[in-house]
This record gives C-alpha cells, sequence and structure tokens, in this order.
C-alpha cells in the first residue's frame, strides 16, 4: 500500500534531500480532487454517465456540479448540471494516486512523463487526461461520451522543488525537457 510505504521509506528519503529536522515537516498530500466537466447537454445520460464513471474510479459517490451564473453564448442557465467532481483524502487519495502513476498513466500511448510546469507555485499539483477509458475499472461498453478530466493534487509542500521530490518518490514520472 502506498501509504505505508510513504511513511516508511519516503518520508526518511524526503528528510534527507530537503534537509529537514522534523518528521512532521515533511510534505504529504492533503486532498487528491477529481473535475469532470460534461458543459451543456441535452441527454442527460451523459452526466449520468460520467457521474457512473467517476465514482468507479474514485471510489467514492460524486458531487453534481452546477452553473453559478448564465452564459448565454453557451446557452447556459444558472442552475444548470455541467459536470461531477470527487474530493479524495487520506487513504482513498493515496490508493488514487497508486492507481494514477503505476497504471493509469503509464497506459496511455506515447507517454513520456506528467510536466514539471504544472506546478502553482506552492506545492500543488494538476494534471488534465484526455479519457477515462486509461483506468482498468472503465469498460468501453460503460462509457457514454468520451470524458477528460482534471486532477489537482493538493499537498502540505511549500515549494514546487518540495512537491517534485514528493510525487517523485510516490511513483509519478516526470517529464525531462
Amino acid at each position: 500500500m502506498l501509504y505505508t510505504q510513504y511513511r516508511e521509506e519516503i518520508v526518511p528519503k524526503l528528510m534527507k534531500e530537503l534537509g529537514l529536522s522534523n518528521v512532521m515537516q515533511a510534505p504529504r498530500v492533503t486532498k487528491v480532487v477529481i473535475n469532470m466537466g460534461v458543459g451543456k447537454h441535452d441527454d442527460p445520460k451523459i452526466l449520468e454517465g460520467s457521474v457512473k464513471n467517476l465514482s468507479q474510479i474514485a471510489g467514492q459517490r460524486p458531487v453534481v456540479t452546477r452553473a453559478k451564473r448564465a452564459v448565454s453564448d453557451f446557452k447556459i442557465r444558472q442552475g444548470d448540471a455541467i459536470g461531477c467532481m470527487v474530493t479524495l483524502r487520506g487513504l482513498r487519495a493515496y490508493e488514487f494516486l497508486y492507481k494514477l502513476f503505476n497504471v493509469a498513466l503509464p497506459g496511455i500511448r506515447d507517454f513520456k512523463g506528467v510536466s514539471p510546469d504544472a506546478f502553482d507555485g506552492r506545492g500543488n499539483f494538476s494534471i488534465g487526461i484526455t479519457e477515462q477509458m486509461v483506468f482498468p475499472e472503465i469498460s468501453y461498453d460503460d462509457v457514454v461520451r468520451a470524458q477528460g478530466m482534471d486532477i489537482t493534487i493538493v499537498t502540505t509542500a511549500r515549494t514546487d522543488r518540495e512537491g517534485t521530490a514528493l510525487l517523485s518518490g510516490l511513483g509519478c514520472a516526470f517529464r525531462r525537457d
């Protein structure tokens, strides 16, 4: 399990690499937020399918997100269902990251690693995936429409260097440009 590996192996390496004196200073994953935006749609099965797929991927029921304001160019009214999201914390976050780094991302064709420029300056990392079918829980028959997702990994790291060290220790493959 990734969490026990994090506590027993990765934290001592991070303390040595980053020059930390206390175990509590070592960066850790706070939460993982997965968002699937489906936009304006005429068929309600598209939203139901994305909710079902996201619950299979995350192991937790997602929340349907609604439009905060009306946008006439996109024909969206205030309160329309436009996507779904789920927030994973604790062990579920580490289990999802293990699945993402070791199964889903390497399964993408011509995968060379994720961009190290996707950090926000405070150690949090965001990645976009174009299809949900890279996850092993999703079968081709269950997919109503090929849907992308945004994954944000929120950490306690204070800098991008600490965040990079944490995620590479957890198994994330970064692209070398």
